[in-house]
């Protein structure tokens, strides 16, 4: 699978979940719900994508497939963002985006139901 190939992939994937939409992050695609980003495209040169996770999911992730996901370096990494290959398979791709679209979904709903106290 080529770069480009692995990049529509993960676009197809991210943008399948309900309420997503393209936009673009310091030059970058991004991936949004509520309008929250949710997954980028950020590293993709790299072949990687970026992942919003908790850092619970983001231990859980490296320690079954340190092959396929690193914590972003620095701050960013330390708050759960992590990297995923591109050219993971898609079974592995697709759920690890789907968890990062629950979590900002998630965190929507709680926000939601804490105004309407």
């Amino acid at each position: 699978m080529t770069n480009t190939e692995a990049i529509e992939r993960f676009r197809r994937i991210a943008l399948g979940l309900p309420g997503a939409a393209e936009g673009s992050h310091a030059g970058a695609a991004d991936f949004r719900v509520n309008d929250r980003i949710f997954v980028t495209l950020a590293y993709a040169a790299r072949n990687q994508g970026t992942l919003k996770l908790t850092l619970k999911q983001q231990a859980d992730f490296l320690a079954e497939r340190s092959d396929i996901f690193e914590a972003v370096h620095g701050g960013w990494g330390r708050m759960g963002m992590t990297l995923i290959r591109l050219d993971a398979d898609e079974d592995i791709l697709s759920g690890a985006i789907t968890t990062a679209y629950r979590n900002v979904v998630s965190k929507a709903a709680t926000k939601r139901r804490a105004a309407k106290k």
